[in-house]
């Protein structure tokens, strides 16, 4: 999960670099290198998760009870590495384009009146315990990545360079004509 907020951060800053510099290529080459690198370490990690659950356990614990919840549990950690490897980036390049705002209500839509629903549901009525809760929370985070999937894919890169444009420009204040005519005369 730390891998994949630093991916988060590095997507952000180079994907506002590009478009800030009014490079639409760049920024999509950042989205895609950031993605599929933190993606590629969640697969390896995934695979691991999914190898090593009956021995994952014993790294901290002696006790075979544990030892089996843990073998247990590893299915959905290793499911949540895989997407947490990607949600973070997407969500990154989405701060970085400026959507902070968007990012925020994925997360609300996603975790509040999807995730945790379900999970309670699941939970409590189905009598799953905490398998229950965590597949909630895995739907609401595949709900947020399949999202932010969608919303990075139908954007139109070349109107987002305009946009960065502009934010920046808002910022800075046009020369008067008066200040330009005394630096013209030489004042």
């Amino acid at each position: 999960m730390m891998i994949s907020l630093g991916f988060l951060a590095a997507a952000s800053v180079r994907v506002s670099n590009e478009l800030g510099r009014g490079s639409s290529k760049g920024a999509k080459f950042s989205i895609m290198t950031t993605t599929l690198t933190s993606f590629c370490i969640g697969c390896v990690l995934f695979v691991l998760f999914l190898f090593l659950r009956g021995r994952l356990a014993y790294i901290f614990t002696e006790s075979e009870e544990v030892a089996k919840a843990v073998a247990d549990l590893s299915p959905l950690l290793a499911c949540s590495i895989l997407l947490n490897s990607v949600q973070p980036v997407l969500s990154g390049v989405a701060v970085g384009a400026g959507w902070q705002s968007i990012v925020a209500w994925v997360n609300i839509a996603s975790y509040y009146l999807v995730g945790i629903p379900i999970g309670v549901v699941l939970g409590y009525l189905f009598k799953m315990e905490v398998k229950g809760v965590w597949v909630g929370m895995l739907l609401g985070t595949l709900l947020q990545t399949v999202t932010l999937i969608i919303i990075t894919w139908k954007t139109d890169w070349d109107k987002q360079v305009l946009l960065a444009h502009s934010r920046v420009n808002k910022w800075f204040v046009p020369e008067s004509r008066e200040t330009n005519s005394n630096q013209e005369n030489g004042a």
